[in-house]
């Protein structure tokens, strides 16, 4: 751990604000002239065998390649998106993008019409590259609908298509992108109902990458499983970003199988393992059930929900390792906290751990932003080079976010003690956390009132022994329908994701309101809690 003694909940950076500058073509140039033999990605099949394999040299070389060929199509600065599950093509094209200059839109698999409509349109994305399906969503057939009412895309590549992935490679030139030129593009849940595309740099994210990993033991050689989605920070930037820049082998996984993904760990004798506490019961389980060998685990990694006490000692037991919790957000690329390996269990399983490498936090005053004395809650405030560059053509919530002193403000309430150790404690912000998602109300409600029969309605979390959080919806119907769960259900997943899909359905008659007529979800979610309200059936 660092070893510091705060006067005030001010952690000033570690090693200094500043980084190493960057880019995700330096990165993967270094690694390959350091280890070009070593195997670098393996790919997993559905049935865990292994697949293809690429050196360090044969990932520079096709992703050399294929950087050609998005430049052969795509002017410097486009916005492209993938709309795919974990395939090798996927983090071709990321590390691709970063060699040809070209702005990368990350997209969830499980998107419907409606919400994968949005991301292209705001991203101003001129092209997508998606797999046919995924887990029975027909992903191909979804955008192609939305493509047609977008005249603004102007290519449509299947991954799958080697021909049209890397044709015109003979006609395109690398490009030499700077470390804080911008790279992706991240939707995250923001306070309109909407998500805000997260527009993150080179050097935020491979820096980001190799800091988390870092202290997470991670070596060159070392071996790991790679099952966390593509599409957010942490198994685009933490895992693969990292992971090459320290020159670790991946074995990619189309999907997350706590079978498939024990009997690899056994097979391979990996490593490290990074999944949300919901993943790791489910390994944990697997293990106790199959009886398999994973003792080659070293380290483990967890994060977006607090470890309980009784997962940390079930982690230690069954892998012989303790979880190493780690927090942040899109918008710092995206990790901003960590524990260490040799914490405490009480540390572990009630904090945060400290700032990771170059980040300055600070908790401070809701209002008026002052620095709190130790001890005292606020809002988690960080300034890094991890921090996004800004909203993408969103400049008032950019303002909102990133104070004038650079300072981002998280939304998360929190305490920090002597040691720079910091609590959470709530959030300021309705984000609901389940199993690792991040999950904004107003989403879900905006779409629920499409429905006939739903004059009112409102979004919230509740607590989950396993997801760590559920989602409840409350609706006032009309009087002259009646609400019935399936129904209800049944017309959310027409226009969300399934994870967006509320758990419980509740009827309610009136609402618990503010003096000026806003709905109190607190008292909501405490009356259900306690057992006052009946679950539609």
């Amino acid at each position: 751990m660092y070893k510091v003694e705060l006067t005030e909940s001010y952690f000033p950076a570690q090693g200094g604000v500043e980084t190493p500058q960057i880019t995700i073509g330096d990165m993967l140039r270094a690694s390959t002239a350091r280890s070009p033999d070593q195997p670098a990605l393996k790919e997993l099949t559905y049935s865990g065998e292994i697949g293809r394999i690429w050196t360090y040299a044969e990932l520079l070389h096709d992703c050399e390649r294929l950087a050609r060929a998005l430049a052969s199509r795509h002017t410097e600065g486009a916005r492209v998106a993938v709309f795919a599950n974990n395939i090798p093509e996927w983090i071709l094209l990321e590390l691709a993008c970063g060699l040809a200059g070209v702005i990368l839109v990350t997209v969830n698999p499980a998107y419907q019409q409606r919400e994968l409509k949005f991301v292209l349109e705001q991203s101003r994305a001129e092209a997508i590259y998606y797999v046919a399906d995924f887990r029975g969503n027909p992903v191909q057939a979804i955008a192609d609908v939305v493509c047609d009412e977008i005249p603004g895309i102007t290519h449509r590549i299947l991954l799958t298509d080697h021909d049209a992935f890397f044709e015109g490679e003979e006609r395109g030139e690398l490009r030499d992108p700077k470390p804080r030129d911008p790279v992706q593009i991240q939707y995250t849940s923001g306070t309109t109902g909407f998500p805000k595309g997260a527009l993150l740099h080179h050097n935020g994210l491979v820096q980001n990458g190799i800091d988390a990993m870092t202290r997470a033991g991670v070596k060159q050689g070392d071996t790991f499983v790679h099952n966390m989605p593509l599409f957010h920070t942490t198994g685009c930037a933490i895992l693969v970003l990292g992971g090459v820049a320290l020159g670790a082998t991946m074995l990619l996984a189309p999907m997350f199988d706590p079978a498939i993904n024990i009997a690899v760990i056994e097979r391979e004798r990996t490593s490290f393992v990074l999944g949300v506490p919901t993943m790791l019961v489910a390994l944990i389980e697997e293990v106790r059930r199959s009886g398999r060998d994973v003792s080659s685990i070293q380290r483990i990694m967890s994060g977006g929900s607090m470890v309980a006490p009784q997962l940390c000692r079930d982690a230690q037991l069954v892998f012989g390792a303790p979880i190493q919790i780690v927090y942040g957000q899109t918008e710092t690329s995206p990790v901003l906290t960590q524990a260490w390996f040799d914490d405490t269990l009480e540390d572990l399983t009630t904090t945060i751990g400290q700032p990771v490498a170059h980040t300055d936090i600070s908790i401070r005053a809701p209002q008026g932003g002052a620095v709190l004395a130790i001890n005292q809650q606020g809002e988690i405030c960080a300034r890094a080079y991890s921090v996004m560059l800004g909203y993408n053509d969103n400049p008032d919530a950019t303002a909102a976010a990133i104070d004038s002193d650079g300072w981002l403000h998280t939304g998360d309430l929190g305490r920090m003690d002597a040691r720079g150790y910091i609590s959470i404690t709530g959030r300021v912000k309705e984000m609901i956390i389940r199993g690792g998602e991040n999950l904004f109300p107003a989403e879900i409600e905006n779409a629920m009132l499409e429905h006939d029969a739903v004059d009112e309605v409102a979004v919230v979390g509740i607590p989950d022994d396993k997801w760590g959080e559920q989602v409840v919806c409350f609706v006032r119907g009309s009087a002259t329908q009646v609400l019935r769960a399936d129904d209800l259900k049944a017309f959310i997943r027409e226009r969300l994701s399934p994870q967006k899909t509320p758990a419980y359905w509740v009827s309610v008659a009136d609402w618990p309101l503010t003096g000026s007529g806003k709905i109190q979800k607190f008292k909501l979610a405490e009356a259900f809690v306690a057992g006052s309200h009946t679950v539609l059936s």
